[in-house]
């Protein structure tokens, strides 16, 4: 297993990407450790049918793309659906939100 390698980059925003993984049951931490292991990837939920809710965070849509890609194309991934992306300017990061 492997990531597409990144270069391109727009250090003005910052993409969100919200994924659904269905992977083999028996091979769901095997999946985990894999999509962990992807610079800005973090696994919020698994289950007991292979489900994992996962965010990947990039400097462009296709950055997102190309790990969305890596990781449907992965052995015992099922699927992996894009359920949500959203990019901010990179300057809002630093803002503090107020309640």
């Amino acid at each position: 297993m492997r990531t597409i390698p990144i270069t391109e980059t727009r250090p003005d925003e910052w993409h969100v990407a919200g994924i659904v993984v269905q992977a083999h049951p028996e091979r769901t931490d095997e999946i985990s450790h894999f999509i962990a292991a992807i610079a800005d990837a973090e696994i919020h939920a698994t289950g007991p049918t292979g489900k994992l809710v996962v965010t990947l965070e990039a400097p462009t849509s296709r950055a997102i793309a190309a790990h969305l890609e890596t990781i449907q194309k992965t052995e015992g991934v099922l699927g992996a659906t894009l359920v949500y992306q959203r990019h901010e300017a990179a300057a809002d990061l630093d803002k503090e939100i107020s309640p």
